[in-house]
């Protein structure tokens, strides 16, 4: 866990952990010492404070927003940087329910990443738990809330803790039997560890302090300062708009205040938006346009306004759509185009109408809600098709295709994803129907294809039952893009663990493909394969086999033995008989597709090599080792033979055939085979690679599988010391070794070492993930045991009692785990 500045995530290393974008502080940012809450003085562990607007202007009317409440939140959040008064920092937009299942999900995953494949909606649960029951020191920023039920059963708090939320919502919304009733179950309410803080804008002072430390040009520039302060009621983004056009035009207050007046009788009406900033906007916009280069601040401003204004990536606004727009010629984004594009957006940020943070690349360019609302407004109906067209093509160029590269780690990528998602929902909100003439547009589906790879299951069913229904208004039931949003649904609905609802719907998509296309049609081969795969989720192989039966049957016959969509279905029907519990028609069914893969396809291709490794496991579940061990070994031979004996898959094969020779109980040869991915590991990939730490920690339960105590133990023990200086104390992975080395000591008869590493992963495994977790208890159980065994029955009785208790109340009395430990307590007190 190393510490990074607020705004550039988090990596391995010690330091603060920050999850989560934080936006910039602004150049025009004030410190509020007269109105400003203080709240890293303030705000204490345990608590949340709730920034709300304050009383109500002509100038600020609550909708609007603009009295600073984000920029507080982010001063908040420096300050807890700088001083190291947190050891973990998140920031969360909380402008839907989406952003902040996946913010949680990211930040679960920042403090413990052993489950990366975990649905997002479980790993928010996950940190929700973890807030509360960790003894580390953290802050929370929720910005920008939208809706109370948006955190419907993900309230975050702690003893250990600080939260801040922002929102236009009212304060009576916080307050009392309001609160209560309006959020999710467990959640603070007024008096109960709850402030709502109201956030008016500056006064009289700070606003004339405010403009003399913005204006610096010219003595005379500030005469007037008082009265342009009360013109706007001490608004932080309507001073921040003025003082940054008087700056790029070096006009002063008195000249600015006259072309104010004359402006604002003359704003027509913008919902939640006054005709003061309405004023100071519009000013700005077109002291940009004056900006060279001269024409383009206008077009960037209005793609950057149909998208989400906590965030656009820069990559939107310079892809080759987006220049084509904002230039007014096709464009394929070259150096120049780029180029003209962003010093375009930089004179937007020039006047006051957006900010930058060019260390994001995920939120870029974000502008104030005001702003967007007033651009919206504003854009001619005539060019709304074209400007929604372009925003929605620059998001489809920018959007990445399948996992991180090399070039992109996964944090950053998810980080990108969700911003992509919000720009994309952005200008669903403002296209019109623009994306759905004549059909849907592409980014409809790429959408909804990001919520199921950031494994976002609520919101994807959610998304595709409202693609299904659009779809089937204005288009029709058999139209593809009907088809192709009800198979995802069914998918969607899959993945969350829905299997009666998928089955429906795939049994739907079925018969409409039978009943339209014909039964041997490819596209209702694949609803057959899907369907199958549905019923073998929901755990009926029965029904899974026959359909994979005739998926695979027809289309062997309609594709081709060799097609990959035949040998798709055959590799799914013996997995199929794999999971009926038929161990020899699997192990049929595999030779077979291996045999048919291997002539059709060669012994490199990747299906062939999927196939005996299936094969293999296949044959070592049923009792068949030196089957299994020998399809490794050819594996092995393949993959040396097609990427080289250094290439992960090779390294990976090897490590697979290591574990078949300790399963079949050869523990000689396994451990050779591991000591050579050890080396194979620290060569490829260093000593210190994650890859490298758990080979090491194999090889140590190789040899103490095979009673080989004195090299296990050394082993266990640098496995430990690199976990807790790689991946942090705090890691699940940390927590694991040390649960393994007491384990080892214990079995080697050495209870004085075994004991404190047992003590010490209970304390850990109590405060990362809670007294209810199963690994908690186990690791409980596990140090009963080794007093049990140094003769220290009293300290037996002790922990067996707080296993009992913890068992009843998070796993129930009737758990297996429970009766075990209540089995064990009753022949302890009895000893």
């Amino acid at each position: 866990m190393v510490a990074q500045q607020p705004g550039t995530g988090s990596q391995p290393g010690p330091g603060v952990l920050l999850s989560g974008i934080v936006p910039p502080l602004a150049d025009a940012y004030y410190p509020r010492d007269q109105t400003g809450p203080d709240l890293a003085s303030t705000l204490r562990p345990g608590e949340t404070v709730v920034l709300v607007h304050g009383a109500e202007t002509d100038v600020a009317p609550a909708a609007q927003g603009g009295t600073g409440k984000t920029q507080l939140a982010v001063e908040f959040i420096h300050t807890m940087w700088y001083t190291r008064a947190v050891e973990v920092l998140v920031w969360v937009t909380a402008a839907s329910r989406e952003p902040v299942v996946n913010g949680f999900a990211q930040a679960a995953n920042t403090v413990d990443a052993s489950a990366p494949d975990e649905d997002a909606e479980a790993a928010a649960a996950r940190f929700v738990s973890w807030l509360a029951n960790t003894r580390r020191p953290w802050a929370l920023v929720l910005d920008d809330l939208a809706e109370l039920g948006d955190l419907d059963g993900l309230w975050p708090a702690g003893a250990s803790g600080r939260v801040l939320v922002t929102t236009r919502l009212p304060a009576a919304t916080f307050q009392g039997g309001a609160f209560q009733a309006g959020t999710a179950a467990g959640a603070p309410f007024e008096g109960a560890g709850l402030r709502v803080v109201p956030v008016a804008g500056l006064n009289r002072r700070e606003a004339m302090d405010y403009i003399g430390s913005r204006l610096t040009e010219y003595p005379d520039q500030r005469i007037e300062a008082l009265d342009l302060g009360e013109d706007l009621d001490g608004l932080p983004l309507g001073l921040a708009q003025a003082t940054a056009v008087m700056s790029a035009r070096r006009q002063g207050c008195r000249e600015y205040r006259s072309l104010l007046a004359a402006r604002i009788p003359h704003m027509p009406a913008v919902d939640g938006v006054s005709a003061a900033v309405l004023a100071t906007w519009s000013i700005a916009a077109e002291c940009a346009h004056e900006l060279p280069p001269t024409g383009l601040a206008w077009p960037t401003l209005v793609v950057a306004a149909m998208l989400d204004h906590h965030g656009v990536p820069g990559a939107v606004l310079t892809s080759p759509a987006a220049c084509s727009y904002i230039a007014g010629r096709p464009s394929t984004a070259g150096g120049p185009d780029q180029t003209v594009v962003r010093a375009a957006i930089n004179n937007l940020a020039q006047a006051g109408l957006v900010t930058i943070d060019p260390a994001s690349p995920a939120r870029t360019v974000q502008m104030h809600a005001s702003v967007q609302a007033a651009v919206r407004a504003y854009l001619p109906a005539a060019d709304l098709e074209q400007v929604v067209l372009a925003a929605a093509d620059a998001l489809l160029e920018t959007w990445p295709d399948g996992d991180a590269g090399p070039d992109r780690g996964q944090h950053e990528q998810a980080r990108l994803e969700q911003a992509l998602r919000d720009c994309a929902s952005a200008l669903r909100v403002a296209d019109g129907g623009m994306l759905w003439k004549p059909e849907a547009h592409p980014l409809l589906f790429r959408a909804g294809m990001s919520l199921e790879h950031g494994r976002l299951s609520d919101a994807a069913i959610a998304y595709w039952k409202s693609m299904v229904a659009t779809s089937t208004r204005l288009l029709g039931t058999g139209h593809a893009n009907a088809v192709v949003a009800r198979d995802r649904l069914a998918a969607a609905y899959e993945a969350a663990g829905r299997s009666a609802d998928a089955i429906a719907v795939f049994q739907t998509a079925l018969a409409d493909r039978e009943r339209n296309q014909g039964a041997e049609h490819a596209e209702t081969i694949a609803a057959r394969s899907h369907l199958a795969h549905a019923y073998a989720s929901a755990g009926r192989p029965g029904d899974a086999i026959a359909l994979y039966e005739r998926a695979a049957a027809d289309s062997g016959r309609t594709l081709g033995p060799a097609h990959p969509a035949t040998l798709d279905a055959r590799a799914s029907l013996a997995d199929a008989y794999q999971a009926a519990g038929s161990p020899r028609e699997a192990i049929a069914a595999y030779e077979l597709l291996l045999a048919d893969a291997g002539r059709q396809l060669g012994a490199g291709h990747p299906t062939t090599l999927g196939a005996r490794a299936s094969l293999g496991a296949a044959y070592a579940a049923g009792g068949r080792a030196k089957d299994a061990i020998a399809q490794y070994q050819r594996a092995l031979a393949d993959q040396e033979r097609m990427h080289g004996r250094d290439h992960p898959d090779t390294i990976a094969a090897r490590a697979s055939l290591a574990s078949a020779f300790r399963a079949a109980g050869k523990g000689k040869e396994a451990i050779a085979r591991y000591e050579q991915v050890l080396r194979d590991r620290e060569r490829t990939q260093g000593a210190d690679h994650p890859d490298t730490i758990a080979a090491r920690a194999n090889l140590a339960y190789a040899f103490r599988s095979a009673g080989r105590l004195r090299e296990a133990v050394p082993l266990y023990e640098r496995t430990l010391s690199d976990r807790t200086r790689v991946q942090g104390p705090d890691h699940r992975d940390t927590l694991t070794a040390r649960s393994n080395l007491a384990a080892c000591y214990q079995q080697a008869r050495r209870l004085t070492d075994a004991i404190p590493q047992y003590e010490r992963a209970v304390a850990d495994s109590e405060r990362m993930l809670g007294t209810g977790d199963m690994e908690t208890l186990t690791t409980r159980c596990n140090l009963a045991t080794a007093y049990y065994t140094a003769g220290r029955l009293t300290e037996v009785v002790a922990v067996l009692q707080r296993a009992l208790s913890d068992c009843e109340h998070y796993l129930g009395p009737d758990h297996q785990m429970t009766q075990t430990v209540r089995e064990n307590l009753d022949a302890a007190t009895q000893a």
